[in-house]
């Protein structure tokens, strides 16, 4: 894999460590990811770019979200703050942008739980470390 483009402007997919992902779905049971390109599906349930996961109901499910950490990702925040409000609980993986609007109007706040990560992940094959510090954000859901 090209790290090269990995860490650069070039692209907005970052894959999901695993090791970080089966940590997170042990205690929350993930039953959906709606950012996967099919390839990288973290469970039996996703959706892909075609299938438009902005456009979909996740509720009720335990939802793993890592986003396309391009401009969309405030809509992207926005979706996971809106269906935990219709019942689903949302983990997102995202940077930690502590400085954005998305995070002043969907995290700070606003989610459940912000749990920043110690160190920098090595997304997907890469060798080196993410040129930016992760967080893990919690929606969990408010059932009606």
């Amino acid at each position: 894999m090209n790290t090269d483009v990995m860490f650069s402007s070039k692209t907005d997919l970052w894959a999901t460590p695993q090791a970080f992902f089966n940590e997170l779905d042990a205690e929350f049971n993930f039953t959906l990811d709606p950012c996967s390109n099919g390839e990288n599906a973290k469970c039996a349930k996703y959706f892909t770019k075609s299938d438009d996961g902005l456009t979909q109901e996740w509720a009720p499910h335990v939802v793993f979200m890592n986003p396309p950490y391009g401009r969309e990702i405030g809509t992207w925040m926005r979706k996971a703050y809106e269906e935990s409000k219709r019942g689903a609980t949302v983990v997102c993986l995202v940077p930690a942008r502590t400085d954005t609007r998305w995070f002043h109007d969907y995290v700070y706040g606003v989610a459940d739980e912000i749990r920043f990560v110690k160190g920098r992940l090595k997304f997907g094959d890469a060798e080196s470390s993410a040129p930016f510090p992760s967080m893990v954000v919690v929606y969990r859901g408010i059932t009606q």
